[in-house]
């Protein structure tokens, strides 16, 4: 229930599917937002620069703010709520792309300016997706269901934009041009926006957090995010995998899987056609893990949904397999990557303590991001050195390491039971005294 002033105020016994349905739509229309405008502002730029240089450039003003302000936004959505902060993120991100068009029709959208909006975006969007995902396990409590089905279910949204998004752009780019499809994008933001604001309130405060001391001033409360990050060992190691993974997994999107299909004789529909592939499995897996992941043992299922989906295939491109054996690899990937983040999800939002949430989850968000921009160039210098199927062998070989090593450390144990939140008062918080001691706040987020 909302008590008029935006937050839950919830009613024990009560199933309600209203919030859930809700960060699903928001989720939904933002994502999609944001995976058409990878495809429709790179085209743009292209046809209309006819520069590779530019293009990069353009998506760099775009990435990279989205991960600084997500990094940042940890202690602002902890003090006003996840509700204003997604609102807000989602109507500027629409006032920048209804912007863009305007200006391209008019004559006046110069590269710099086209820069300047995408850097607007993306400082706008990367804090409103984190704040959706605050909802979660508020949501997924109040419909009574496990938090791996909440997590199974965004995971599947996710996976379901990756595939429209895209999709959608290369219809309407088609059709009418990069800059009239960024009209879509400002309509699906304004649609989240509309959604969170019907559907959504804030969580309700949790009652143990208000007999914990609570750090004053956004410094204070950003460094007391962190401190909890790097005092829990297994968020800690997650964190770590991630980073790698992505940067590698970004290397064989952005270079090595093109380069493959160029020098195996396919054409970009090849490529398009891999990806949807594993998209379409992951949907399907993160579906079942929605169903199903309550029920399994959480450490397993990672780490072997990890390798599954992550390591076969640069073997397969390694070998010069037929091309209808590498689909099969990468549709045999994608359902054991489906299972993945809704694992990674239901283990953060049970280990952070609600009150730290915003702040926590924007960090480790963030840290998962930021290997992503160097995955390119990290690719492009292997490629350089070792060929194609010594670059995909070494990148792939790699990730293999990036899974394993930190996956056999102590800690992942803890995955296979629900661990107590570890709570930090301001003192601890801001001193980093005895940094392993100390269980204050036992209720899982």
């Amino acid at each position: 229930m909302d008590d008029g002033d935006g937050r839950e105020t919830g009613v024990a016994g009560k199933r309600s599917l209203r919030g859930l349905i809700g960060v699903l739509g928001a989720d939904l229309a933002a994502l999609s937002a944001n995976r058409l405008l990878s495809i429709a502002v790179p085209w743009l730029v292209l046809t209309t620069t006819g520069s590779p240089a530019k293009t990069g450039l353009v998506a760099f003003c775009q990435i990279t703010p989205f991960v600084i302000a997500q990094a940042l936004a940890g202690p602002l959505i902890d003090r006003i709520g996840p509700r204003r902060v997604a609102i807000t993120g989602d109507l500027v991100s629409m006032a920048a792309m209804i912007v863009a068009p305007l200006l391209f029709a008019a004559g006046g959208l110069n590269l710099w300016g086209l820069m300047a909006l995408m850097a607007v975006v993306g400082a706008a969007d990367g804090p409103a997706i984190a704040a959706k995902s605050i909802f979660v396990p508020s949501v997924t409590r109040a419909a009574r269901a496990p938090i791996e089905r909440g997590t199974g279910l965004i995971a599947a949204i996710e996976r379901t934009a990756t595939v429209a998004g895209p999709a959608a752009a290369g219809v309407l780019v088609a059709t009418f041009g990069g800059a009239q499809s960024l009209w879509l994008s400002a309509a699906l933001f304004g649609l989240a926006a509309v959604v969170t604001t019907a559907t959504l309130a804030d969580p309700a405060p949790d009652p143990a957090a208000l007999t914990t001391t609570e750090a004053e001033g956004y410094l204070a409360r950003l460094r007391q995010g962190a401190a909890f990050l790097r005092q829990d060992r297994l968020l800690r190691s997650i964190a770590g995998m991630l980073v790698a993974t992505n940067l590698l997994d970004q290397a064989f999107m952005a270079v090595l899987l093109p380069v493959w299909a160029l020098e195996s004789g396919y054409g970009a529909e090849t490529v398009g056609l891999v990806v949807s592939v594993f998209a379409g499995t992951s949907i399907l897996a993160a579906l079942l893990a929605a169903t199903l992941a309550d029920r399994l043992p959480r450490h397993i299922v990672y780490m072997v949904g990890f390798v599954i989906g992550g390591i076969p295939r640069f073997v397969a491109m390694a070998l010069s397999i037929p091309l209808w054996a590498v689909l099969a690899v990468f549709a045999v990937g994608g359902l054991g990557s489906g299972f993945v983040n809704p694992i990674i999800g239901a283990v953060s939002y049970e280990r952070i303590p609600g009150r730290l949430l915003g702040r926590v989850r924007t960090l480790t968000s963030a840290l998962a991001w930021a290997g992503i921009p160097f995955g390119g160039p990290f690719a492009a210098a292997v490629l350089a050195v070792s060929g194609l199927n010594g670059a995909l062998l070494i990148v792939g070989g790699l990730y293999l390491v990036a899974i394993v090593v930190p996956g056999l450390r102590p800690e992942w144990s803890q995955m296979r039971r629900v661990a107590p939140a570890i709570d930090i008062s301001a003192e601890s918080a801001l001193t980093d005294a005895e940094p392993e001691k100390g269980v204050k706040n036992g209720r899982a987020a």
